[in-house]
């Protein structure tokens, strides 16, 4: 699960990315951090939470498969852990 920290405003659910491994998941982060500017910008989202596995349907599957680390979605309806 992810989280919106925004300035002056406070936090709200950012929706969860789906990774095929613990490696894959911290790479992901990673790559998000290191994507930022070296000043923390006035939005910006956030890991929250603590992972855990879920069952997803076929096509949402090959989708993760396909990506680069990980899929992430905003929708914030959580697969069931």
């Amino acid at each position: 699960m992810w989280e919106e920290s925004e300035r002056s405003w406070g936090v709200r659910p950012d929706g969860y990315s789906l990774h095929l491994s613990e490696f894959d998941r911290l790479e992901y982060i990673k790559r998000y951090w290191d994507s930022l500017p070296a000043v923390p910008p006035e939005e910006y989202s956030r890991p929250c939470g603590t992972p855990y596995l879920a069952q997803v349907d076929e096509a949402i599957y090959n989708t993760v498969v396909k990506s680069n680390q990980g899929s992430r979605y905003f929708n914030n309806r959580y697969p069931p852990g």
